[in-house]
């Protein structure tokens, strides 16, 4: 019997450490994808300092497009779980398609555009639900996002900054929650 009450301590000490490790695991197994929520809860979601800072200081880093669409898919997330914008279904359908379009942009040649796409249609559901003082940047974003390329080219990098700038300044108002 002192064998059997050995292990059963060791076992529920092991139970303790597994609480702090298993959210990761969890996210990355979810059955839609590991790029998927790698992407968007790797790590805690970007700020719009961290996203304007990004977008001035790494415009020359070789995965910048695909980088910044990160973060903007990071923080975008998050803002969309807000207590004020839960609940909202065209922000829940447009989450859902920033979501989709992600998964599909780590496919090898995959077109990033359909994720600027998204983050601007996620941006415009949030601006319509609450924001309406924002209606002519995010909509200035939008003809942005549906001009862009979509490829990661040096060529690209001017368009890709502008938007990335844009955003974050959309971005740091959002950031605060509504009156």
């Amino acid at each position: 019997m002192p064998a059997t009450t050995s292990p059963a301590p060791v076992a529920a000490a092991s139970d303790d450490t597994a609480q702090v490790t298993p959210p990761p695991a969890d996210a990355a197994d979810a059955g839609t994808g590991a790029s998927v929520a790698d992407m968007a809860t790797e790590e805690a979601p970007a700020t719009a300092d961290e996203l304007d800072t990004f977008a001035t200081a790494e415009a020359d880093s070789p995965d910048y497009g695909r980088r910044g669409l990160q973060m903007l898919t990071s923080a975008l997330s998050s803002l969309a779980d807000r207590d004020d914008l839960r609940g909202d279904a065209t922000i829940s359908e447009r989450r859902n398609d920033l979501t989709s379009a992600i998964s599909r942009s780590s496919e090898p040649n995959a077109s990033l555009r359909p994720g600027f796409v998204a983050v601007a249609g996620l941006l415009q559901a949030i601006q319509q639900k609450a924001y309406p003082d924002l209606e002519k940047p995010v909509a200035e974003l939008g003809e942005q996002a549906r001009a862009l390329s979509g490829r990661t080219t040096p060529a690209d990098q001017p368009a890709l900054q502008s938007f990335f700038t844009k955003a974050a300044r959309v971005m740091q108002t959002l950031e605060e929650p509504t009156p």
